[in-house]
């Protein structure tokens, strides 16, 4: 092979990256926020979303710089190891964020509950929502565990299929907007911007599955930084002008009621009631697609972590096509559904994502010169992320006093859980990346405890 040939398996270049990235992001996100964001920031949502697709592109560089340096399948996982060493801390924030991922995945079910459920004659109702939400989920768990190839080829055309559905929708929608619902007297206080930035986040999360390709993607150097760059830059411009259509076609009072649903409701005055039942399938498709998704993701990261030793060993055995973990997964997924309004599962899935997100760059601060990441954009990085967590939490603290309690509660289960398992398994969560630097000094540690044997005899 010659320097000007590519290897068959690097499959990701630059623009098959950014619509992998733009395919992760623009899914069941933007259907759940759009209503539940909108709620607090009225029609300055767009604001919103516009900062935080900032904070996205200002995360997205630094898992870019950590993706380059440590090149890992294992992702953010691989990252807290490599900021925070081998040990109690960074296995309990690899269990937070396999629960973070749990949560996430409750409000992505819930959300394909409740637009299933706008097709019933005698309207949404918890039953109804709940009813769709478990059985979609037990859907996609029988199709993994019998192999869901059918459905990982259809990716691609999903993602068509939503994307052209969403802009078509948006470049209609913008000729029957209604001025006066755009008008900034009629927005809520400047501060609900930032109160809404954990949900407008939320709809960018996916960004991160670009760093999982690093193994396959032509020249990542040059790629990954640019790639992520691209996609979140496309997916702001998208977002924006998707709130723009939605904001003004209905007024604020209609889309607080219909929260849950109000990307769909936003259709109808262009396309009627047509309109209404296309956007709805089309959350359903996305929904769907993000279930399967997020399932497997989950299902891996299990996997990962029991066979390094953070979860259970159970979560390794093997069922069919796939593994335990799956299973268990499910069992504590649906509990969530049933006990929990999509906006609070959402929220708290928010927060969950913007804090790994926090922990992962302030562990990059103490790799950066190995990175070669310049430390103010990760710093703001760091702000931004627990920043948009810490207003999520100040304002949803109203409506549901005790998320505090549970952001706590489930830190010290991660905690916790580690500790129980670290000390009737003696395993910990391992780098997969180790630098030469590291090799020489465990060599050369070898060697000096061979020669003080040695002498001892």
């Amino acid at each position: 092979m010659n320097n000007h040939e590519t290897p068959a398996s690097k499959v990701f270049g630059l623009w098959s990256a950014v619509f992998l990235g733009i395919g992760s992001m623009v899914g069941a996100g933007i259907f759940i926020v759009i209503g539940e964001a909108g709620a607090i920031a009225g029609n300055l949502v767009t604001v919103s979303f516009l900062i935080g697709g900032i904070i996205a592109l200002l995360c997205g560089y630094s898992l870019s710089k950590l993706a380059i340096r440590y090149p890992s399948r294992g992702g953010i996982i691989e990252y807290l190891v490599q900021g925070y060493g081998e040990g109690f801390f960074s296995g309990s924030l690899g269990i937070l964020f396999y629960f973070a991922q749990l949560v996430a995945l409750a409000a992505v079910t819930k959300s394909f509950g409740t637009y299933a459920a706008t097709y019933v004659g005698n309207g949404i109702s918890p039953l109804y929502t709940n009813l769709f939400a478990v059985s979609i989920l037990l859907f996609f768990v029988i199709l993994n565990l019998i192999g869901a190839a059918v459905v990982a080829k259809a990716e691609n055309i999903i993602v068509i299929i939503k994307l052209s559905a969403l802009i078509v929708f948006t470049v209609s929608a913008l000729f029957f907007i209604q001025p006066a619902n755009l008008a900034i007297n009629k927005a809520p206080g400047m501060l609900n911007i930032l109160y809404a930035l954990g949900l407008t986040f939320f709809a960018y999360q996916g960004f991160s599955v670009i760093t999982n390709s690093v193994e396959d993607m032509q020249d990542p150097e040059q790629t990954m930084l640019r790639a992520m760059f691209w996609s979140i830059g496309l997916v702001t411009v998208l977002y924006i002008s998707v709130s723009i259509a939605v904001f003004g076609n209905l007024p604020l009072a209609e889309i607080v009621q219909d929260k849950d649903f109000a990307l769909a409701g936003a259709a109808q005055p262009a396309f009627g009631v047509w309109g209404f039942k296309i956007m709805a399938a089309t959350a359903l498709l996305a929904t769907a697609s993000a279930i399967n998704a997020t399932l497997y993701a989950v299902t891996q990261i299990s996997y990962t972590l029991a066979k390094d030793g953070d979860l259970p060993k159970a979560y390794d055995y093997n069922i069919f096509h796939n593994t335990e973990g799956l299973l268990i997964s499910a069992l504590l997924i649906i509990p969530m559904i049933l006990f929990f309004k999509l906006g609070e599962i959402a929220t708290i899935a928010a927060i969950a994502v913007l804090l790994i997100q926090g922990f992962t760059h302030t562990g990059h601060l103490f790799r950066h010169r190995q990175t070669g990441a310049n430390l103010w954009l990760i710093l703001v990085a760091v702000i931004g992320a627990f920043g948009a967590a810490g207003f999520a939490v100040s304002y949803t603290s109203k409506s549901m006093p005790h998320i505090i309690y549970y952001i706590i509660s489930i830190f010290f289960l991660a905690f916790i859980f580690e500790v129980l398992l670290h000390l009737f398994s003696n395993r910990d969560v391992r780098k997969q990346i180790v630098s030469e630097f590291e090799i020489m000094e465990e060599d050369a540690l070898k060697q000096l405890f061979f020669l003080r044997k040695k002498r001892e005899k």
